[in-house]
């Protein structure tokens, strides 16, 4: 087995595009519409090895964060950058702790999910 794909349910797919794909640098892969109901639209970066399919129902129907999902995470080489860009936005984040091993921000995606982008090796 091998980790394939998150899904999750967005409000405005284009915001959550420019979010994904415009900010954290992902790509939209593939897209497909299931009629009335829902466009799935499937990103990843370069090496295509996992995806993130946000899926944005067209009933125009809200959606509760739900208490069991933590986050998701990904790694940059130059998180001192992301973070100009973020405060540059004007964006909520939050910055790792200077006693911690590990490097990070966690900023809020447009639905409100948790996003951790980790300073890489």
């Amino acid at each position: 087995m091998k980790l394939y794909h998150t899904m999750i349910r967005v409000r405005d797919l284009q915001k959550s595009l420019d979010f994904y794909c415009g900010f954290l640098g992902l790509e939209e892969v593939r897209r497909h519409e299931i009629g009335d109901e829902a466009t799935l639209v499937f990103l990843s970066d370069s090496d295509r090895n996992y995806y993130l399919e946000l899926t944005h129902n067209k009933d125009g129907r809200d959606y509760e964060l739900g208490t069991q999902f933590g986050h998701l995470a990904l790694l940059t080489d130059d998180l001192d950058r992301i973070q100009t860009e973020v405060e540059a936005k004007g964006w909520w984040y939050r910055m790792s702790k200077p006693e911690m091993k590990s490097r990070y921000i966690f900023v809020h995606d447009p639905d409100g999910y948790d996003v951790e982008i980790l300073q890489g090796s």
